[in-house]
C-alpha cells in the first residue's frame, strides 16, 4: 500500500533536513509557514514565515551545536485531514552539554505544503538546560 502524501510530504522532509537540503526543505513549506518551538530558551518561540525559519531557527541548530544536532525519523501518523504527526530522536552537544532526546512534530498540510509545525519535546526542562 502507498503512503500517505502528508506522511510522503514529513519523510521527504525529514530526509531533506538530514542531508542539509534546505532548498528542498524550503519548498516543502507555503511561504507564511510558522515553526513553533517549545520551552523557555533562546530558541523558543514562533518562527513565523521560511526565512525566519531557516535563518532564526535552523540555522541556529546547527551554528550551536557545530552541526552536531542530528534527529532520526521514528515514525509518522495521519489524520487523512491535513495533519502529520512524526515521532524522531534527536542528539547533539553544545560546549560541555549533551542531549539525547526524543521528540515529535504536529504538522498542518494544506494542498501539498507544510504551513505549521508544533514540535514536542519529551522533556522540556532539559531543552532548556541545554539551549540555554
Amino acid at each position: 500500500m502507498a503512503e500517505h502524501p502528508h506522511a510522503a510530504l514529513v519523510r521527504k522532509g525529514y530526509e531533506a533536513f538530514q542531508r542539509g537540503d534546505m532548498d528542498t526543505l524550503r519548498g516543502l513549506m507555503t511561504g507564511d509557514c510558522t515553526h513553533h518551538v517549545p520551552g523557555s530558551h533562546p530558541l523558543s518561540g514562533d518562527y513565523k514565515g521560511v526565512d525566519s525559519i531557516f535563518e532564526g531557527y535552523y540555522g541556529r541548530l546547527f551554528s550551536e551545536t557545530g552541526g552536531t544536532f542530528k534527529v532520526e525519523l521514528r515514525n509518522i501518523f495521519v489524520d487523512g485531514r491535513g495533519h502529520a504527526m512524526s515521532v524522531h530522536h534527536f542528539s547533539a552537544d553544545r560546549g560541555s552539554k549533551h542531549i539525547d532526546e526524543m521528540g515529535g512534530i504536529v504538522f498542518r498540510v494544506v494542498g501539498d505544503k507544510i504551513t505549521d509545525l508544533d514540535e514536542c519535546v519529551a522533556d522540556i526542562e532539559k531543552g532548556n538546560d541545554f539551549w540555554s
